[in-house]
């Protein structure tokens, strides 16, 4: 058994950290009071892409999607796959609400709340893509059982993607990328790394935009940023 696998995320009954931070402008409390609502997962029960789409396109999600900028940015590039993304921090839902309004994208669903609510109630083997993009790294040891890289979280999304689907995974934090590549040493059945040569984990991929928060980890901070491709194996 993991030594992180027992209270991971999968099985802790709280999110931890923030869940709003400066009070919403009008123009964002007008969005999450009236746009949300029309582009919410349902509550309860199984979330497909027919369900929210119409039709069963290729289906992406996201856990922590920040401010939205690569959700946005996927969903722009690939119209015609439908976007699921979860955020329990208000005021980054709110930032997403603003570019799914601006750029008028209506292949985007968006969530605010725990990921792992909506991912768990996915068929599985319905996900073509999954992101986890800089995660809260908790680098504590103490902490580590809050951190999605853990056993529990991992194994459901290796059950929701379907054979030769895609988890993306990039974080700015030593130590993050240590206990997720251990993590990951354990699921080598089910996941092929994908690198392009010894160092393709430190150059972004195409079609990975570079987010505000990248940009400040990486230009403000001096932080090193590394980016992970694995791929689901199975037929």
């Amino acid at each position: 058994m993991s030594a992180f696998k027992v209270g991971d995320p999968t099985t802790l009954n709280r999110l931890y950290g923030r869940s709003q931070g400066k009070p919403l402008r009008a123009a964002q409390q007008e969005l999450v009071d009236n746009l949300l609502p029309r582009i919410s997962p349902p509550a309860k029960g199984e979330v497909t892409a027919k369900s929210l789409f119409g039709e069963d396109v290729p289906l992406h999600f996201e856990i922590g999607f920040g401010g939205g900028e690569h959700l946005a940015y996927r969903a722009d590039l690939l119209p015609n796959h439908g976007f699921i993304g979860a955020e329990p921090f208000l005021n980054g839902v709110a930032q997403a609400l603003t570019h799914v309004r601006d750029q008028n994208l209506g292949n985007v669903r968006i969530f605010h709340g725990d990921g792992l609510d909506v991912l768990s109630r996915i068929p599985d083997g319905a996900l073509t893509m999954l992101y986890l993009l800089h995660p809260d790294p908790w680098p504590k040891n103490k902490h580590a059982k809050r951190r999605m890289m853990n056993d529990g979280p991992v194994q459901m999304i290796a059950d929701k993607l379907k054979p030769g689907g895609e988890f993306r995974f990039g974080t700015d934090h030593p130590v993050y990328v240590r206990h997720a590549l251990m993590v990951m040493q354990r699921f080598t059945d089910q996941f092929e790394w994908v690198t392009e040569g010894p160092d393709s984990f430190r150059n972004r991929p195409s079609g990975w935009p570079e987010t505000r928060y990248e940009h400040k980890a990486r230009n403000t901070y001096g932080h090193e940023v590394w980016y992970f491709r694995f791929r689901r194996t199975g037929d």
